[in-house]
């Protein structure tokens, strides 16, 4: 993400803007009085719609799985509301520069 040590914080638009039925930017996740009141906040204002925006849950998102190729979500489905991956045991390092593993990779990782 941006540094906010900017005296102006910058924009978080990243130009995919569509509204879902809440309100909010599917892209920046501004609220739509944050979209259409940005120009007219202060500098404060601004870090503080950053500072929040910082503060959410990283967005769920499709990954290959590292050891066999297969495409899983990450980020969502965990009892806490977080990544699955998150209820299962501690497992790090993957080695070899093994990005994250699908559920069933993982599992097999973690059963030995």
């Amino acid at each position: 993400m941006t540094s906010l040590s900017l005296s102006t914080p910058p924009s978080p638009c990243i130009k995919r803007c569509e509204l879902d039925a809440a309100g909010v930017c599917t892209g920046c996740r501004r609220t739509i009085d944050e979209i259409t009141r940005w120009q007219a906040m202060g500098d404060a204002e601004k870090q503080a719609v950053w500072q929040r925006l910082l503060a959410l849950p990283p967005r769920p998102g499709g990954k290959r799985c590292s050891a066999c190729g297969q495409w899983f979500v990450c980020g969502s489905g965990g009892r806490e509301g977080g990544c699955w991956c998150a209820d299962l045991p501690a497992t790090l390092p993957l080695g070899g520069g093994a990005d994250c593993l699908c559920p069933q990779c993982l599992r097999a990782r973690i059963d030995g």
